[in-house]
């Protein structure tokens, strides 16, 4: 049975089920979800429609229709829309939408992020500011990203294409094409620095 902080804060619905040793604190609104054991949900989550599995942790995040495997950390501030999956040991951290997703074990998204219509793989690094573009304007399109692959900070993801395992992104770079199995991928604008200029400007 769940410990709550200060249950006349949360809204708990029909038909949610709670583990063993699950601790609720202030602000949290529960409906139709299973909760599994060793949770511990901080303040100002919405969990609906959803199961949540053993020994995770999640805080003031929202959860939709989609399944949370077992060892999670999530949030602050994450959004997982409905139809997702995280799968174990994942981090998904502060400000990061997941919609339609699958994401693979050891998998960490930490930060500032948009991931929508994927298939992301096992022990995978997605950096902060990452956007997987899925919408032309007409359609959703569909990105495939295997085993361990590292994407760094700004990158852009322009679906639908495929990065196979063992790859590296660059920070900073814009993915039209598919990547093959152990490709370094960069593609930046070098920089220029012209001196004395700045003073045009101010």
């Amino acid at each position: 049975m769940a410990k709550f902080l200060n249950k006349k804060s949360c809204f708990v619905g029909k038909n949610v089920s709670f583990g063993k040793n699950v601790v609720i604190c202030e602000n949290n609104h529960l409906e139709n979800c299973v909760i599994g054991d060793n949770c511990f949900l901080y303040p100002n989550n919405f969990i609906c429609d959803s199961v949540i599995g053993k020994n995770c942790t999640l805080h003031a995040s929202v959860i939709e229709k989609s399944k949370i495997k077992d060892n999670v950390s999530l949030g602050p501030y994450a959004r997982v829309r409905p139809q997702s999956i995280i799968g174990d040991n994942c981090k998904i951290g502060n400000f990061v939408e997941i919609k339609n997703s699958t994401i693979g074990a050891n998998t960490k998204i930490s930060h500032l992020a948009y991931v929508g219509d994927c298939e992301i793989g096992r022990g995978c690094n997605i950096g902060c500011g990452v956007i997987f573009a899925n919408y032309n304007g007409k359609e959703k399109n569909k990105c495939i990203v295997k085993d361990h692959v590292f994407i760094g900070s700004n990158c852009n993801i322009i679906a639908p294409v495929n990065i196979e395992s063992d790859s590296y992104i660059c920070a900073g770079t814009t993915v039209t094409e598919d990547v093959k199995k152990d490709d370094f991928v960069i593609g930046r604008v070098r920089q220029e620095n012209k001196p004395n200029k700045a003073k045009k400007y101010w």
